[in-house]
């Protein structure tokens, strides 16, 4: 996937994917890209060295959008529909992992998918083309379910203010188009300034979040790359906004035996062997090449970490300060 954009003409660049493949260096055998897209870092893995990737992605139009380039690598790329928190499912002993987490371009770009507020379309957002859908959110869910998914998972502020509105105008008709949807937040929001995000990011971000269980989908599929991986292969996660890679953080930290006791009056634990080797602590970022051709990377930070042979464990979702909102379906 590439980083989200609202512009029409934004290019679907991989984000990041010239330092995620100096990280992973050298780049050979099977790996899985667990968010295939566009199909960017496949065919950046491939042409570095690996033998395979089998390409992961929930949404069926990308894999109809590779029909035109895919059979050129043939059995190189293995499609594979489903969710990445499956991974281990579709395949063992991988080499590597690579997850680019985030709305595809693809998808933004087409508005009758019902991802962005600059273009009017369904109120749907629905990755997989299926399942419960932003307008099914915005007309049924309670006011405070609303008002929690837009603060839990946008960080919106107004969120209460928001909800409010939604439930109001719902009242009349049902809210069922993006920029229907859009003008509504924009009129709970004090005008944006030149420079700044439109009113509606964040509460479009949110519902995309939880119509897609983006959340939780993560935490299921580090534990799931934990389990597919083998010793010594390479977990790269690429994230967008500080809550995911908060999780990713604090996933690689405990996972690799750096997490501490969380009650310091509890009684000490027994050491379990780490199963990931983090190599840099600090999470990679865009360079001035990349800004400058892909100004979308700014926000985008990457962490790898290494599998060791520690047998596969799991841990709680609180524990990786997972956002989690009562009321809605995952």
């Amino acid at each position: 996937m590439t980083a989200a954009s609202d512009t029409p003409s934004a290019p679907h660049t991989p984000v990041l994917l010239r330092p995620l493949l100096a990280a992973v260096a050298p780049v050979t055998g099977r790996w899985l890209d667990g968010t295939f897209g566009a199909g960017g870092y496949t065919r950046g893995l491939i042409d570095a060295g690996a033998d395979q990737v089998i390409a992961v992605d929930r949404d069926p139009l990308a894999f109809e959008m590779a029909q035109s380039w895919a059979a050129d690598y043939g059995d190189k790329i293995i499609m594979q529909q489903g969710v990445f928190s499956k991974m281990d499912t579709y395949a063992q002993d991988l080499d590597g992992v690579v997850l680019d987490l985030g709305v595809s371009s693809m998808q933004l770009d087409l508005a009758e998918r019902g991802f962005s507020f600059m273009r009017d379309g369904p109120l749907d957002m629905r990755m997989s083309q299926n399942g419960t859908s932003a307008a099914d959110i915005v007309n049924q869910a309670e006011e405070e379910t609303i008002a929690n998914i837009l603060f839990q998972y946008g960080e919106e502020r107004a969120s209460r203010r928001i909800a409010k509105a939604i439930v109001r105008a719902r009242e009349e008709a049902p809210i069922t188009t993006t920029l229907q949807l859009a003008g509504l937040v924009e009129g709970c929001l004090p005008r944006s300034k030149p420079g700044q995000s439109h009113p509606a990011t964040r509460s479009f971000q949110a519902l995309r979040i939880a119509v897609n269980n983006e959340y939780g989908e993560l935490f299921e599929g580090l534990m799931a790359a934990e389990r597919a991986l083998k010793p010594g292969g390479q977990l790269a996660v690429v994230t967008f906004h500080s809550v995911e890679d908060r999780m990713v953080k604090r996933f690689l930290t405990a996972r690799a035996g750096a997490g501490g006791n969380a009650n310091r009056f509890a009684p000490e634990a027994a050491p379990v062997p780490p199963q990931f080797k983090i190599l840099k602590r600090k999470a990679i970022g865009p360079d001035a090449q990349e800004l400058e051709e892909n100004p979308r990377s700014r926000s985008a930070k990457l962490r790898v970490a290494i599998r060791t042979d520690a047998p596969a464990g799991s841990v709680d979702a609180k524990s990786l300060g997972m956002p989690i909102v009562k009321g809605i379906q995952s």
